[in-house]
């Protein structure tokens, strides 16, 4: 696939969380970050808060982050977040960067059973969308990943750990034809949009994820 046509060298990185505030980010849809603590220098949920979105909108931005989860959790990283009222959660409008144990999460569909994960639910993916090139990237749960999301004018890019994992060109007919297969079809998500916020997500008080060295670059 067709690499980024641009200097990532040029811009100036801003630290999103510098390990001691949580300055910057608020809770969805409330006006403080709520249920989010930082534990050694570590941003992390207690899961009563749900996700928790950059008060700041970007368009095109290089994104760094390390994260970790212990045993059978999942969590995500997403942008292009759009947030109004009307909108009730991050994942309904904006692509998630998947993070998630590979081989100890269980998903159980909704009589109970147990169902296995497709490859574009695996680690570092446009979750059910494009799956990771590369599933030997990720490191166990209980180590530090490093995530990297690179946007600019809608040609976007996942790398874990160092590798480039996942490429594909937002609002594309490609994409298109692979949203009318997912179940983000009737969602906003289905409409293509400029820019949008950064959010990490939290599904429930279960399923932790801590985040550090989080910062970004916006690209011209």
């Amino acid at each position: 696939m067709v690499g980024i046509p641009f200097d990532l060298k040029k811009g100036k990185w801003v630290t999103l969380f510098d390990g001691k505030t949580i300055s910057g980010w608020h809770s969805y849809s409330k006006d403080a970050a709520v249920g989010w603590l930082i534990e050694d220098g570590s941003l992390t949920p207690d899961g009563t808060g749900g996700d928790l979105v950059t008060d700041k909108e970007y368009e095109n931005f290089d994104l760094e982050f390390d994260f970790k989860i212990p045993p059978g959790s999942n969590s995500g990283v997403l942008y292009k977040v759009v947030e109004k009222p009307e909108i009730k959660r991050t994942v309904f409008s904006g692509p998630e960067y998947q993070i998630i144990d590979d081989k100890g999460y269980v998903w159980k569909s909704a009589d109970g059973k147990i169902l296995q994960l497709k490859d574009s639910q695996l680690s570092g993916a446009n979750y059910d969308m494009d799956a990771p090139t590369d599933l030997a990237a990720v490191k166990p749960p209980g180590e530090w990943n490093k995530g990297r999301i690179v946007v600019n004018n809608n040609r976007i890019q996942h790398y874990l750990n160092g590798r480039k994992i996942v490429e594909y060109q937002y609002g594309s007919d490609d994409w298109k034809a692979k949203l009318e297969k997912s179940k983000f079809a009737e969602w906003p998500y289905a409409t293509a949009h400029a820019k949008g916020k950064i959010a990490l997500q939290n599904h429930n008080v279960k399923e932790k994820v801590w985040f550090r060295n989080i910062r970004i670059k916006e690209l011209n």
